[in-house]
């Protein structure tokens, strides 16, 4: 049975409850990306402490990488695509549970923990939830989200001109300054995927959600694991 919790919040000026999004524990309708791409490569990030807050963080209790069935069957179609010019996925988020944007709100309104500062080398840390790098509510709570990059099918390196979650304008899919071969490796990744069905955002060349999630307005907490 599906366990649901309606998060309440007030209608501004009055004490009547607007009813908004859900949160679901309900992990039936989600499966491991390397139970369908059998050639991925995974590094996930938030299970060690290689990551801008410097901690594991709430909910990574394994090193695996889950999305909603219907996002894992378009990813498996870039996969391909992919495959087939010499490439294959490496993954480093999917879905996220909600207690790990609660870690990392947590974390941001901490003023003694500076975390991995490689992360935001030119902002202070109080720039990233005010700038919306990091949000109170994220995509891949939702289930349809993944942060990738592509490497070479032996496992060789493909520059990408920057890091993932590095929190800088380097980041951005069009950023000016990257070499014409990163803009290449770039538009080979933001193809395949927007051909799969994926669409990006204009913050990080990484980051792409199933245009047609089949949970636009749930978020889901249960552990990765």
């Amino acid at each position: 049975m599906k366990k649901f919790l309606l998060v309440a919040i007030l209608c501004a000026g009055t004490s009547i409850p607007a009813w908004a999004d859900t949160i679901s524990y309900d992990k039936t309708d989600f499966a491991e990306i390397s139970s369908v791409i059998d050639d991925a490569a995974f590094d996930i990030r938030y299970y060690s402490p290689n990551n801008f807050t410097g901690n594991k963080i709430d909910g990574y209790k394994a090193p695996r990488a889950y999305l909603t069935k219907a996002a894992l069957t378009a990813l498996a179609k870039a996969a391909e695509d992919l495959r087939t010019q010499g490439y294959r996925l490496l993954i480093w988020d999917s879905y996220r549970p909600q207690k790990a944007v609660d870690n990392f709100v947590k974390w941001i309104n901490d003023p003694e923990d500076t975390g991995d500062k490689t992360f935001y080398p030119a902002l202070q840390k109080s720039d990233l939830l005010a700038g919306n790098y990091i949000m109170a509510k994220s995509g891949h709570t939702r289930g349809s989200t993944v942060d990738l990059t592509i490497i070479k099918k032996d496992g060789g390196f493909v520059d990408m001109g920057g890091t993932f979650d590095l929190f800088s304008e380097v980041s951005h899919p069009d950023y000016a300054d990257a070499t014409e071969e990163q803009k290449h490796n770039r538009q080979i990744l933001h193809n395949a995927m927007i051909k799969a069905g994926f669409q990006g955002i204009d913050s990080e060349w990484w980051h792409f959600t199933l245009k047609d999630e089949p949970y636009p307005n749930t978020y889901f907490d249960f552990d990765v694991e």
